[in-house]
């Protein structure tokens, strides 16, 4: 199995070696395996959460959040459960793209105006 060292899996993964392991300690991914000196190897699995946890976090969604999902995919939950905590979270997220393509037209309005 191959295994990417800390600054390997924040170079891949583009987030910071404190944000990896601030994920770890929240509990948003599992906890990373250990060589036998003692330091982490991240596998393709890890990568990909991490990416996951990336991209909710990156769509608003707050470490709270985050934990109760990473709870609902790893309990034997229904389908139905983590397919309505997404909607419910994209519902948010298209209010916020609804507030921001709002507040675009306003920029875009005074641009024109004060042009």
């Amino acid at each position: 199995m191959t295994t990417l060292t800390p600054a390997a899996a924040a170079d891949r993964t583009g987030v910071s070696i404190d944000t990896l392991r601030y994920y770890e300690r929240e509990g948003l991914i599992d906890p990373i395996r250990r060589s036998t000196g003692g330091r982490r190897e991240y596998t393709e699995d890890d990568v990909f959460w991490i990416g996951l946890v990336t991209c909710f976090r990156e769509a608003g969604l707050g470490i709270a959040d985050l934990r109760g999902f990473v709870a609902i995919l790893r309990a034997e939950h229904r389908p139905q459960d983590r397919v309505a905590f997404l909607r419910e979270r994209r519902a948010v997220l298209e209010q916020r793209v609804a507030a921001l393509c709002r507040a675009m037209e306003i920029l875009d309005e005074k641009i024109v105006y004060y042009s």
